[in-house]
């Protein structure tokens, strides 16, 4: 399914590959042909280009295409002339185009029980939920099932509850047969891609191949002052179990203890991806410490290999320079640049490590106007690292309330995250600074009211508003010696050594390591 004015997407490019490795019959439909912008001819010519790119054999060049207008429920076998919402039409020769060319799956009921695991779900009652189409055979409740994987068993178990599917809703029955789509409940422990079979024929089917990881963080219980203050759920157990709830479901999540302590390596499939995770657990009531996102890299035949994406971005042509600008410092390599009316497609060939924080920064730049989406490339060979450009940081020296004085004696060094009544602590990063190294500023000192005045004392100096960061905005902003603290109140970012005497003693110890 393509948008007429849009084009094909990288998940467009994703959904194809994957439909093409399971050798599925594939349909193109270009939907939303009424749009003002619609360019159907052009979208169906960068399709086919596509289906060149991807095709491993020359059946799959040759594919049906229909025309649609989804939101007036109309399809065509040939496109329209000029499409208007008098023009007569309904979703037949959809239907009739799908019973054609989709063959019905083999109903097998005579054979064993065989479910090949497609995705997991989890119910607060009765645990984790198997779901997937019945590939042959029938299964009835309370029957002994296996658990099987590259055709060893895993586990024997029994089918507590089964469920079919009506519209969003589960429906309890007591028997499902081939061609149905279920969810089973029962099995504690098992991942995607394996199979669920008759206890007589424990045979797998063929499994489905999950992406690996491309970035991890540390993360682990808040340790700041402010410990335990604004969360319902701030130790690592706690932290631990929603982790492993959220791993049962997640498919792109690996969790792994650090061996340096209390903390949990998490792995993920891109910066995004983590944020979600960090701002879901913080609306839930968790207390967290977040490290800074690093790109896992892997040795290929001997060479060190990281990931890299193709990334797409359609933005308005008057903001193209400020991307290319943005793309070219972080050392991407420009693939293609489509312009279509007042809008730029510009893709891109980048790392993962240089890709860090670009979304951010984009939506800075451009005023929330740029879409960017991407798709992953692979591993390839590690390229040039683009070091940070941030300058340092503002970082308060002692504790207290922020109060007007102090926050514009401290305005002066740089730009302030926090405004007038923020509570803070000694190591926490209230600002960034104008220069390149690190600035302890005492954003709590108050004015001494005596009687002795100084020339111009009576001269008012405005308080710039501070400028908060979001959580995507602070996994980028932070530094190694750094770490974010993510309560459902607050974000803040603290040094990883709170006292001015340890940081200078690590500092120290750095610099003799480096020499």
């Amino acid at each position: 399914l393509v948008d007429a004015a849009e084009g094909p997407l990288p998940q467009t490019k994703f959904v194809l590959k994957k439909a093409i490795e399971a050798k599925l019959k594939i349909i193109l439909i270009i939907n939303k042909i009424d749009k003002k912008d619609a360019r159907p001819q052009e979208v169906l010519n960068q399709v086919e280009n596509l289906f060149l790119e991807l095709a491993k054999h020359e059946s799959h060049l040759h594919f049906t295409t229909l025309y649609a207008v989804g939101r007036d429920g109309k399809a065509f076998y040939q496109l329209p002339e000029k499409y208007s919402s008098d023009l007569k039409g309904d979703l037949k020769p959809l239907f009739e185009t799908m019973i054609k060319e989709i063959k019905n799956s083999a109903v097998n009921e005579d054979k064993p029980f065989q479910m090949l695991i497609s995705t997991l779900d989890y119910d607060n009652y009765v645990g984790r939920l198997c779901i997937g189409e019945v590939s042959q055979g029938v299964l009835k409740k309370d029957q002994p099932i296996v658990l099987v994987q590259d055709n060893k068993i895993i586990g024997q178990y029994r089918a507590q509850k089964l469920y079919t599917f009506e519209g969003l809703q589960k429906k309890e029955v007591n028997q499902v047969a081939s061609g149905d789509i279920v969810a089973i409940a029962g099995i504690p422990q098992l991942n995607i891609g394996q199979t669920i079979c008759d206890s007589s024929n424990p045979v797998s089917l063929p499994s489905i191949k999950v992406e690996d990881p491309t970035i991890k963080i540390t993360i682990g219980p808040n340790t700041s002052p402010f410990s335990g203050r604004e969360g319902k759920y701030c130790t690592s157990r706690q932290i631990k179990d929603r982790l492993e709830r959220e791993k049962q479901t997640n498919l792109g999540l690996r969790i792994e203890p650090d061996p340096e302590g209390v903390n949990y390596v998490v792995y993920g499939r891109g910066e995004l991806h983590l944020a979600i995770l960090i701002e879901t657990m913080r609306r839930e009531g968790f207390e967290l410490q977040v490290s800074k996102p690093q790109v896992i890299y892997k040795k290929i035949a001997g060479v060190i290999n990281e990931p890299y994406e193709e990334v797409t971005i359609d933005v308005d042509k008057n903001y193209m320079g400020l991307v290319t600008e943005e793309f070219g410092k972080r050392k991407g390599e420009m693939i293609n640049m489509i312009t279509t009316g007042n809008t730029t497609r510009l893709i891109y060939k980048i790392s993962d490590q240089n890709l860090l924080g670009v979304r951010s920064s984009l939506l800075t730049k451009t005023r929330g106007t740029a879409i960017l989406s991407s798709y992953f490339l692979g591993y390839l060979p590690r390229g040039t690292k683009i070091e940070s450009t941030r300058n340092g940081a503002l970082i308060s020296v002692k504790p207290g309330v922020a109060v007007t004085y102090g926050l514009v004696k401290s305005q002066n060094r740089g730009t302030l995250f926090i405004g007038i009544g923020t509570q803070v602590y000694e190591g926490m990063v209230v600002g960034l600074s104008s220069r390149e190294i690190d600035i302890e500023v005492n954003v709590v000192k108050e004015k001494q009211l005596t009687n002795n005045r100084s020339a111009g004392e009576g001269v008012s100096v405005a308080l710039i508003p501070a400028s908060p960061l979001s959580l995507e905005q602070a996994l980028d902003f932070i530094n190694n010696d750094e770490m974010l603290e993510v309560t459902p109140l607050n974000i803040r970012i603290r040094k990883t050594h709170l006292s001015l005497t340890k940081r200078r003693v690590e500092g120290r110890r750095q610099e003799s390591l480096q020499s």
